[in-house]
């Protein structure tokens, strides 16, 4: 008895397939179509207003949901400029709150010439010093004091 050759089998044909330009139709495509059918229609049998008038209302449609598309498109852009912009303009926020918040040279001066105490030792402000953010209190000793140790001030 013979074989069958199983590439010879249906199951293992493979079927080419046909490329086109692009996957979907766009209006001007549809518009094309539509004068194609015009120009190439029966003139002893042209096509009725119903269908006429219906595939004008497609293009129309479809012309509108490219143009809603677009503006969709647009408008996610300019949210996405506008989620930068604010997130900008909260970090500069931000910053600025730090910078209020931290104790300015100007707050620590009214201490010169004051007891300070911390850490049950006491001293007497010399001068005031600000070193990146941190205050340091300089006493009359020499010692230099992290204003934030501090726990109480007299006279």
């Amino acid at each position: 008895m013979a074989t069958i050759d199983p590439s010879l089998l249906l199951s293992q044909r493979k079927v080419a397939q046909r490329e086109t330009g692009k996957s979907s139709l766009g209006k001007d495509d549809f518009l094309k179509i539509l004068i194609a059918q015009l120009q190439h229609q029966d003139p002893l049998n042209p096509m009725e207003d119903r269908e006429f008038i219906s595939q004008m209302a497609n293009f129309s449609s479809l012309e509108q949901m490219v143009n809603m598309s677009n503006m969709m498109s647009k408008f996610i852009e300019t949210q996405t400029g506008t989620s930068e912009k604010l997130t900008g303009t909260l970090d500069a926020l931000q910053k600025l709150i730090q910078q209020q918040s931290t104790p300015s040279l100007a707050q620590y001066s009214e201490w010169i010439g004051k007891t300070v105490t911390w850490d049950e030792q006491s001293g007497v402000v010399k001068a005031v010093v600000q070193k990146g953010t941190d205050v340091w209190l300089e006493l009359d000793q020499g010692e230099m004091v992290l204003a934030s140790r501090v726990t109480k001030v007299s006279q």
